[in-house]
């Protein structure tokens, strides 16, 4: 291996322990690892001080993999090995490192029928006369008018821009992104919202008045343009969260049993029917049976790993990752066999076809078999 081959794998393997790979490069080296399976004999274009090497650097930390903690008969120096295949670099020319007992293990293992590609940016508006407008499917420009407000498409962002000097009474749109789809919307004051799979926005096209509210369903991801005259509020099914100017997370899938408000900046108040914390910035407001309680130390960059092309976990249990594997990819899921009670710590990417994202997993023991628009979880 040349000396600038393996300066650009130290460059990469750096990025991904800082977090700093981005969802393309990360969905470019699972692309490189499918290749793998083709070329049989490119792990003998090494010599053994070659893969000793790289194998000291892949024991040190893995990003881009699926660790099950909980599972005794799976050594954890075995599971960073199995998952080493992931995180493998390339520049001008392919080069991976991966056992020949393990890649057949993997190969061999998930029992593909019909693989189901990742989600994308898809959402359907609805406007106040209950039209509806298919998002993904519009021409970039103005799609409409409404009171106060014109509306603009350009890509996967959905932006309303006030008339001035309009007085028309205020009217309210919905936005709704289905299973597999997320979209990126900016309200009339600037606020930009990220809206993810599965989750609606109500909102009106311009805020008059001396508060800005909107609601929400789902999860959705909040910048809100500062203003300290008019509270911003966003208000789900059993709370309300209130900010003056803030980027916070709110994930309130009714499926979830905890709601989850998270504070990146600033500050926010989160009210329940009972209660109301204040929250600063790194912590997280639970709204759990009516209980309303403050985790002081959350994993911010789990919150928000969905908003930057991520499935992250820390100390998830499989039911939890199998739920948001449901929504983007827009599958059903079934458990056969005793749910197991082990959780994983780990991050992969979004824009990987399903299969990818079981074959991560199944370096912890799990076995999946996709039926059509189906997952069966065998333990």
């Amino acid at each position: 291996m040349s000396a600038q081959l393996k300066k650009e794998f130290l460059e990469l393997r750096k990025k991904y322990l800082n977090g700093t790979a981005s969802p393309d490069e990360i969905q470019l080296l699972e692309h490189y690892y499918e290749l793998f399976s083709e070329e049989e004999d490119i792990i003998d274009q090494f010599t053994d001080d070659e893969v000793a090497h790289m194998e000291k650097y892949l024991k040190e930390g893995i990003t881009n993999s699926i660790i099950a903690k909980g599972r005794p008969h799976i050594p954890f120096y075995q599971t960073l090995i199995r998952a080493a295949a992931i995180l493998l670099f390339v520049s001008a020319t392919i080069i991976l490192l991966y056992s020949r007992y393990t890649r057949k293990q993997i190969e061999n293992k998930t029992a593909v029928t019909y693989d189901v590609a990742p989600g994308g940016n898809k959402a359907i508006l609805t406007l106040s006369n209950g039209s509806k407008v298919m998002l993904n499917d519009s021409k970039n420009g103005l799609l409409a008018t409404q009171a106060g407000a014109l509306i603009l498409k350009k890509d996967s962002l959905l932006s309303y821009k006030s008339i001035a000097g309009k007085t028309d009474a205020v009217t309210y749109n919905t936005i709704n992104t289905p299973n597999g789809g997320q979209y990126q919307l900016v309200l009339a004051d600037g606020t930009r919202v990220w809206l993810n799979a599965a989750s609606s926005l109500k909102f009106p096209t311009e805020f008059n008045g001396n508060n800005r509210t909107v609601e929400l369903t789902g999860e959705a991801y909040f910048e809100v343009a500062k203003d300290k005259h008019k509270p911003f509020n966003v208000k789900t099914a059993n709370q309300t969260v209130q900010v003056l100017g803030t980027h916070f997370n709110v994930n309130s899938y009714s499926d979830e049993a905890v709601v989850k408000t998270t504070l990146l900046e600033g500050s926010v108040k989160v009210y329940s029917a009972t209660a109301s914390v204040l929250i600063n910035p790194g912590q997280q407001a639970l709204l759990s049976n009516n209980q309303l309680l403050v985790n002081k130390d959350p994993d911010v960059n789990e919150v928000i790993a969905w908003k930057n092309g991520m499935f992250q976990f820390n100390e998830a249990d499989i039911q939890t990752i199998m739920r948001q594997i449901a929504r983007w990819y827009d599958i059903d899921v079934e458990f056969k066999g005793k749910i197991p009670d082990y959780t994983y710590h780990g991050k992969i990417s979004r824009n990987s076809n399903v299969s990818q994202v079981l074959k991560i997993l199944e370096l912890s023991g799990i076995d999946f078999t996709i039926e059509g628009r189906k997952i069966i979880v065998k333990t």
